[in-house]
């Protein structure tokens, strides 16, 4: 039965970012507002409702959104830097090229690019935030005895081989997604090099590093949120 309701809850979280997504991220864009705010405004309008709606209003899922918005902040600031130092336009894909001739005034494709990689950030920092919450507490609950350090330190060696899990899975799904073009690179006999001078190429790299960044962030912050919030409490009771 509670499996039941956590799947009709992560369903109905579901439908809510795609609501949000369809009713105010894309017409936030098509309007010519800034693309890069208009994500990170969807991040903060999706991440607590989807987050409570499918693990309950309590402190592991405080430390979770806490986590995963600070995360997302400064994932967006280095995903921004990257774009303008890699010289990404956002025009490497035909979808881009048409948007720029049909939507009338055209788009700030380099800020569309940002905002893709941060929605793409979302779906991510949910499942590395949440276990790392979650591990925190459990330990906390354990062992009452450890100090903050230690549940820190304790809840970190586990972190980092989530880390090195979930960065390999990210890099594959990418891989994936891109196998044809991969395929057309190596049958055309080009070097990494001249490879890497594809903006279609770079894009992948900035997104695959951006969001490999973003997660060695999400982990160790929401650790130490977790781990404060349940010493304060621990303390106060």
């Amino acid at each position: 039965m509670i499996a039941r309701w956590k799947g009709v809850a992560a369903l109905l979280s579901m439908c809510f970012t795609f609501f949000v997504i369809f009713k105010f991220l894309l017409p936030q864009i098509l309007s010519g507002q800034n693309p890069i705010i208009a994500a990170i405004m969807t991040g903060v309008f999706t991440v607590p409702v989807t987050y409570y709606a499918s693990h309950g209003f309590n402190l592991k899922t405080h430390s979770a959104v806490l986590g995963t918005l600070i995360a997302l902040i400064i994932t967006s600031l280095l995903a921004f830097f990257a774009i303008d130092y890699a010289h990404l336009t956002g025009l490497s894909s035909e979808d881009a090229a048409f948007l720029t001739v049909m939507v009338e005034g055209g788009l700030n494709m380099k800020g569309l690019l940002l905002a893709g990689i941060i929605v793409g950030l979302l779906g991510i920092l949910d499942d590395v935030t949440v276990s790392q919450a979650a591990i925190v507490f459990k330990l906390k609950e354990n062992a009452p005895h450890l100090s903050f350090s230690e549940i820190y330190t304790q809840a970190m060696d586990i972190g980092k081989d989530h880390i090195g899990s979930v960065v390999n899975t990210l890099v594959l799904v990418y891989a994936g997604a891109a196998l044809p073009f991969l395929l057309l690179f190596i049958v055309n006999q080009q070097t990494l090099a001249m490879g890497i001078n594809y903006e279609v190429i770079s894009e992948e790299i900035v997104r695959t590093l951006v969001a490999s960044i973003g997660l060695m962030l999400a982990v160790p912050v929401t650790t130490f949120i977790a781990a404060l919030q349940k010493k304060i409490t621990y303390i106060a009771t």
